[in-house]
This record gives structure tokens, C-alpha cells and sequence, in this order.
């Protein structure tokens, strides 16, 4: 079938035969569970280019349809309520051709009232189940976990209140270039608990081949045989100790023919009053050209897709290395690497962990990277002196949590947490090659629309730092009557300090609680940072690598980093970001994350930026790093990851091609090519003396989770 002849835009009355449905309940597949009991959420319209094929969908119930550009989508209309007393939103979807899919389901109160987004991927050729549990509209989670092909669920947007809800709009958030197409059963609202699936629908068969790889694409670089991943593994790890720096480098990646202190033992911050260095352990310039996840990567979450699987040993015998739990991510499920395995084929299954150690460092040295960057197995570049970073990440053991994961910092055993937290430290207290660490990544607390103590009122009946708010107001305000006349609406310091909050809050209300939530974040990270220094007064404090620019309710608090650092996916770190990042907080800037993919190898997302081919991603490379040695703020930018992450996705579902090598270890020439030229010119970039590189490549609509 000519599927662009069957390609038609959809009116409402059409629509509607397409999708009708007898009753309530939709019948599933045997194999997909019991049937779910529901209220047929009905179409008012479509949005954009959709259309409709016809023919017999895999999923039963189901009908295909084809969407031309992002936005295209259904938009459904109901009564104010009707979705209050549901507990689950759900479909059963199935996307066609190789490539990811990213939806937008979005809840409005009114047509212009606020919006509740969930965003969404799936997984091409693998059927799934949309499970949105209706009580994320509370804003108290930014994520959930992935359900087998149902990827990386989000919330964003705004609190609504169910109630309210009178619309909805389901929605393409990214795609590939051209018409996509997918197939869904009609959404329902589920007044009880919706069951997951028990087994996916494969169309083409398998997902993944003996060696990890996609069984859906062919590219020429595809490992064919065991035979050829092998000789090129051994390979590999007999020339990994031929690998070394360029000759003017110093024994930590700086650089020779700058001094600019006397060594004092540990990495350091530095202005020469024209920009901003890092300074190694012996006094040199040093610019962090960094590499996240050096690790035993392409780590694969499995539950529920054990069928995708086209080769899975037994746990219990020599490939036992290759199986994981998720609990060192916080993630429980099954998870499989095929790296791991990979390594063990080739090096055989004792010792081939420290193999892959000097095999991934050496290429680090041949790709002329200085630093072992965030979400590494650093312990093996501290035990080569090869320069590193650490991340930190705060749990709460006496204290809680108070609106998504930030903490109640005002509890009386909250400076013991940090305590905790902190102690981490002291195993590389005095470790010449630690850089620094970061306290944190990208907390959600920070996507959200609402300050933390907004949010705080809202979900957190009771806990110290309301208590604390409470008193911040009655200092303002000596009687409730003095609160609700400067808030313009109801309000009582008893209602401040507990229960949870029920109504929308006036800007005067919002101006006094940002006050607050100023300070709330200072004592956040002041209280961790004293504690992190009082272990480690040797190295660098990092930050906590915000997305973007801080908001200036967050900005006092992090006065006590050394440096700032900000994960950014765009075509460059923006000199004008930079600068205004400087002028808040008189320190240097780091960039933590930045990738570019694209979808000519076996990947079925590009990542957060988009190329088109690898010669493009090499560009890009160079264009990024670069441009960022060239801008006096900034001291090193991160790239990640080492490897592209599985196409099966990793955790919470991510698939992209992002690495400089592949699951069967074998490197990308054209972005090894474009690293070694950048790094070794980066010095002189950073000096003034060279020009950044410029021959910018063609960047492409995104395509990413």
C-alpha cells in the first residue's frame, strides 16, 4: 500500500466513524491483561494535518492514523468534572517505521485557563500503554517510571484542579522529518486501576540482536559477527597503553605553555583579568573538555520486553555481569547491558571490568579528553590520576521531602542529612586529580511552574519549614487580618503553617512566598556546601547544573559554589547567557551536559540536538566546544556520554545516538576526528591566539524525549 495516497485530513463527523466504539469497555488482546472499564473520552476535533488510514490495526480496537508535522493531534471536549472522579487516563498505541515518537497529553481548565501537560515517547514496532494516573495534576511529580515501550512519562505546565477540567488535547510533540504514522485504541478515563500489559505486540519480531544492537535498521557500520566485535575489543585493549596526551599537555590535560600560579596540590579557579581558567595541581591552564558516563554503558531497562530480547543467557552463569536491578539508579526492574556483555565475549569473564577501565581511558587520551566527567565509574580515573569529577546526591534519612525533591530545610536533623550527604567526601579528600564535585542534577524541583513553597502549601500538609514560613509572615503581618488584606484574598497564619492549600494564590501572596522561597534555598545550599567543604577543603564545589539561567529566587543561594554549571543542549552556550550567569555570581561557568545525535545509526531517537549524519555531529562537536573555549566565562564544557545509549532505551527510556562509541565499543571516526582537532587547539581557542572553529552544520527539528 502507497500509504501517501491513503493520507486524508480528517473532519470531525469522519473522525468520529473511524473511532467509534460500542460501550464503555474496550475488549483487549488475551495477552494484554484484563479488559479496563472506562468513559470514552470523545473527539471534538482534529488538529493540524492528521488523517486516518484504513486497514486492520495489530492492536485490537485500535485505528491507525498519520500525522505530517508536530502539533498535529486530537482535541477532546467533556463537562467541567468529568475526568475528577477518574484515576487513570490510558490507550494502547503502537508506532510504525524505526523511529521514537514524542506526545503531549494536555489537561486545561478552560480555554484559556491553566494546563497540565504529560509528555511521553514510545518505542517504534513495540506496542504499549499510556497510564497517566490523574493524580499527577498535583505537580508533585516531575516524572514517573517507564513501562516497558511507554517512555519517559513528564509532567509540565501548570497545577489544575480536576474539577475544572473541561478539555483536553492529545498532540505530536517531536518526530523525524516526514509523515509518521501509529496506531491507538480510543482514550479512556478509568475510574479504577489500569493494568499494564503482559506481553507487547512485535510486529517486525525482535528489537535487539545477540550483540545489543537494532534489528530494525541496517547502516555500514553495523558489528556483523561476535567474531568481528571481538577481534576489535582485543585490539583495543592490547593498544590502550600506546595512548597518551599531546606533548604539551601536562601530566593532568593543562596546558604547558601556560602558567598561571604556583602549584598548589589541587585544581583551582583563576582569573587572569582577561578570562577565566581552571588551574591544575601544578600551577597550568587547564580548560575541562569532559566526557560523562565513563562507565559500562547502554544499560537497558527489560521488564516487560523480555520478547524484544533476541539473545538473553542465563543470570546465573558467565554473562551473570550483564543483569542489574536499577537500584543504584533508585529504579527498581530488570535491567541488561549488552556492553557488558560484549566486553565479557571478548575479554572473557574474570577481570574484564579493569580491561574495559584502561581500554576506555586510553580512548579518552587518544580522543585528547582531560576530564572523566559527571555520572562516571570515577574510582578508575582516581586510580589512574587521570582528572575527574564526582556527583553528589542528597537523600533524606531524618528529615523530608517537602515538594518534589526539595527538603525540609528547616527540620532539626536536616544539617545531619547534610552531614551524611557530605561524608561521601572524604574518600577523595586528598586526591590531586579531583576536580570537584557536583551537589546535584537539574533538581525538578526546578522545571516546575510553582516556587518550592508554593508548591510546598499545595502537597505537604505539615513540616518544618511551613512552620518557619509561618513565622517569616507573622514578623510582616501581626494579626491574620493583616495577611489576607496584604494577599487580597482568605488567609490565616494557621492555614500558612498547616494543611494543605486549597485555592490559587493572588501575585501579592506569590511576591511574599518567593520572598521566602529565597531563603529556603539559601539555607539549601549552604547548609550542604559548609558541610561538603568542612570534609573537603581541597577541591572545587561545581554546583548544581541548573538547566539554563537561574531564576533570581535561587541565585543567593548559590553564592557558595566555586563555579556555576548548567546542562545545555542548544547549538552553543550563548555568550550573552554566559556573561548575565557571571555578572549574578561572580564565578565561572561550566557546561555539566550537551550532546547532538542523529538517526543513520541504529538509534531510535537522534538526542536532544539534531544532525543529520555523523559528519554533521563532528561539526557540531567542534562548532560547541569551541565557541565555548572562546568565551572568557567558561571553563570546560562536558559532553554526554561516552557511548550511545541502547536501543532498547536505558532507564526512564532515552535511546539516542549520542556517543563517540557504539554497544560493541566501537568508536565513531568522524567525531573522533573532530575531537582531536578541537582539543588540540582548545588552548590556544581559549588564549585568544586561534580562531573557534566555524563551518556550522545544518541543525534539524528535534527528535528526543
Amino acid at each position: 500500500m502507497n500509504r501517501s495516497n491513503q493520507d486524508s485530513n480528517l473532519g470531525r463527523r469522519e473522525f468520529l466513524q473511524v473511532t467509534a466504539m460500542a460501550g464503555c469497555t474496550i475488549l483487549i488482546p488475551s495477552a494484554y491483561g484484563n479488559p479496563i472499564d472506562g468513559m470514552k473520552l470523545e473527539v471534538a476535533e482534529t488538529i493540524g494535518g492528521l488523517g486516518t488510514e484504513p486497514g486492520t490495526a495489530p492492536i485490537a480496537g485500535a485505528s491507525w492514523f498519520t500525522a505530517k508535522a508536530e502539533g498535529d493531534g486530537f482535541a477532546y471536549r467533556f463537562p467541567a468534572g468529568y475526568l475528577s472522579k477518574a484515576r487513570f487516563l490510558t490507550a494502547d498505541m503502537l508506532l510504525d517505521g524505526n523511529n521514537l515518537l514524542a506526545f503531549s497529553i494536555a489537561l486545561q481548565e478552560g480555554e484559556n485557563g491553566p494546563t497540565f501537560r504529560l509528555v511521553f515517547g514510545g518505542l517504534p514496532q513495540c506496542s504499549f500503554r499510556v497510564r497517566l494516573p490523574l493524580a499527577l495534576v498535583d505537580q508533585n511529580r516531575w516524572r514517573i517510571e517507564r513501562e516497558a515501550a511507554f517512555l519517559k512519562p513528564m509532567c509540565a505546565g501548570d497545577r489544575v484542579n480536576l474539577a475544572l477540567v473541561d478539555r483536553m488535547r492529545l498532540t505530536i510533540l517531536h518526530k523525524r522529518p516526514g509523515p509518521v504514522r501509529w496506531c491507538m485504541t480510543p482514550l479512556l478515563a478509568a475510574p479504577g486501576e489500569v493494568e499494564r500489559i503482559s506481553a507487547p505486540i512485535l510486529p517486525k519480531g525482535k528489537l535487539l540482536d545477540e550483540l545489543g544492537q537494532s534489528t530494525l535498521h541496517q547502516w555500514p557500520e553495523k558489528t556483523r559477527n561476535v567474531d568481528e566485535l571481538k577481534q576489535r575489543i582485543q585490539s583495543q585493549w592490547e593498544n590502550g597503553s600506546k595512548q597518551t596526551w599531546p606533548q604539551e599537555f601536562t601530566r593532568w590535560g593543562g596546558w604547558k605553555s601556560k602558567k598561571l600560579t604556583e602549584g598548589q596540590g589541587f585544581f583551582r579557579t583563576h582569573n587572569d583579568g582577561k578570562r577565566w581558567w581552571l588551574v591544575d595541581p601544578d600551577g597550568y591552564a587547564f580548560w575541562s573538555a569532559g566526557l560523562d558516563c565513563v562507565r559500562v554503558d547502554t544499560e537497558a531497562r527489560f521488564d516487560g520486553l523480555e520478547s524484544a530480547l533476541t539473545w538473553a543467557p542465563d543470570p546465573n552463569k558467565e554473562f551473570h555481569d550483564m543483569y542489574g536491578t536499577g537500584k543504584m539508579i533508585r529504579v527498581e526492574g530488570k535491567f541488561i547491558n549488552y556492553l557488558a556483555a560484549n566486553m565479557i565475549r571478548a575479554l572473557g569473564p574474570d577481570g574484564w571490568r579493569n580491561k574495559w577501565a584502561k581500554i576506555a581511558l586510553a580512548e579518552m587520551k587518544r580522543l585528547r579528553f582531560n576530564t572523566v566527567a559527571n555520572w562516571s565509574e570515577w574510582e578508575y580515573a582516581k586510580q589512574a590520576s587521570f582528572p575527574y569529577v564526582r556527583p553528589m546526591d542528597f537523600k533524606v534519612k531524618r528529615s523530608t521531602w517537602v515538594y518534589r525533591d526539595f527538603p525540609d530545610v528547616f527540620h532539626p536533623e536536616f544539617e545531619a542529612d547534610a552531614a551524611d550527604f557530605a561524608s561521601l567526601l572524604s574518600s577523595t579528600v586528598n586526591d590531586p586529580a579531583f576536580i570537584g564535585y557536583f551537589l546535584m542534577n537539574e533538581p525538578s524541583w526546578g522545571f516546575s511552574s510553582e516556587l518550592p513553597a508554593v508548591g510546598m502549601l499545595y502537597v505537604t500538609a505539615s513540616c518544618h519549614t511551613r512552620t518557619e514560613l509561618s513565622r517569616f509572615l507573622r514578623k510582616k503581618y501581626s494579626s491574620d487580618g493583616a495577611l489576607a488584606a496584604a494577599w487580597k484574598m482568605a488567609a490565616t497564619l494557621a492555614k500558612v503553617e498547616s494543611g494543605k492549600w486549597q485555592g490559587v494564590f493572588t501575585q501579592e501572596a506569590q511576591e511574599d512566598l518567593r520572598e521566602f522561597t529565597v531563603q529556603m534555598v539559601e539555607r539549601y545550599f549552604k547548609v550542604i556546601s559548609t558541610a561538603c567543604r568542612k570534609v573537603d577543603p581541597n577541591h572545587l564545589n561545581l554546583g548544581m547544573r541548573w538547566a539554563g539561567i537561574p531564576p533570581v529566587w535561587a541565585v543567593r543561594g548559590m553564592k557558595f559554589f566555586d563555579v556555576f554549571s548548567l546542562n545545555n543542549y542548544r547549538p552553543k552556550l550563548a555568550r550573552a547567557e554566559a556573561e548575565k550567569i557571571h555578572e549574578m555570581l561572580k564565578m565561572p561557568v561550566m557546561v555539566g551536559e550537551y550532546h547532538f545525535g542523529a538517526l543513520d545509526v541504529g538509534l531510535p531517537a537522534s538526542g536532544i540536538g539534531h544532525l543529520k549524519n555523523q559528519t554533521d555531529r563532528a561539526k557540531a562537536y567542534r562548532i560547541y566546544l569551541e565557541d565555548a573555549a572562546a568565551d572568557s566565562y567558561c571553563v570546560g564544557v562536558h559532553w554526554f556520554t561516552l557511548y550511545d545509549q541502547s536501543a532498547l532505551g536505558r532507564f526512564d527510556g532515552e535511546c539516542y545516538n549520542i556517543g563517540f562509541l557504539d554497544v560493541c565499543n566501537r568508536p565513531y571516526d568522524e567525531m573522533g576526528k573532530a575531537a582531536i582537532a578541537s582539543h588540540e587547539s582548545m588552548y590556544q581557542v581559549a588564549d585568544g591566539q586561534t580562531a573557534p572553529f566555524s563551518d556550522a552544520p545544518e541543525y534539524l527539528p528535534l527528535l528526543y524525549l
